[in-house]
């Protein structure tokens, strides 16, 4: 049995090496990712982390895990910012209010899928646009859901949350162990005695 990491996002490996688990491969898939014609955004991020999870292509004992993560304003679906000025202009529409984090995750081996999204709160303090210029000038924005990330400098506009840390970074790591115990891939591996030696 092999295990697959179904994401190219550097973050979601740094979580799973926190319980201990090394993918033996990772496979980023390709699809569509836009939302269905008034989908709203948990049935849509559950429905992203299936079609991801569906659509690597893996040997049947195969563990497959896949994740989508999005960010919500109501029932507005804030994806990742294609350039700069969206960014900019979601977190002017986040600025000093609440909105949510969904993470889906789906675990898939041969025909059975495990699946989870976790809800998160997250509220934002009102920014200025000095400091919203400032956050895009890192670059720190590209390839995050909502234009921003938890764990990076954004964290200093975010003096609240309610749910899970690591769901709001990407992957809500208590709901992932679960579900890959569940598939039977071990986590807290324990280290060589090779690595314990002087």
């Amino acid at each position: 049995m092999g295990f697959i990491l179904g994401s190219g996002s550097p973050r979601r490996l740094e979580l799973l090496g926190q319980i201990g688990v090394v993918p033996d491969d990772v496979r980023p898939p390709d699809i569509n990712e836009d939302p269905a014609p008034n989908e709203l955004p948990r049935p849509y991020c559950a429905r992203m982390a299936r079609e991801k999870a569906a659509a690597v292509i893996a040997d049947t004992n195969d563990v497959v895990l896949c994740a989508d993560t999005t960010v919500a304003l109501g029932r507005r679906i804030l994806g990742k910012p294609a350039d700069a000025a969206e960014a900019a202009s979601f977190l002017r529409l986040m600025s000093g209010r609440r909105h949510r984090v969904v993470t889906a995750v789906a675990v898939r081996c041969g025909d059975q899928l495990w699946e989870r999204d976790v809800v998160s709160t997250v509220r934002m303090k009102s920014l200025s646009d000095h400091e919203i210029d400032g956050y895009i000038a890192t670059d720190d924005w590209r390839g995050k859901a909502g234009g921003y990330g938890i764990q990076g400098p954004a964290g200093a506009f975010i003096p609240w949350i309610s749910g899970s840390f690591t769901g709001i970074v990407g992957l809500p790591l208590a709901e992932t162990a679960g579900l890959l115990q569940s598939a039977g891939v071990a986590i807290w591996k324990t280290r060589s005695n090779s690595q314990d030696q002087p």
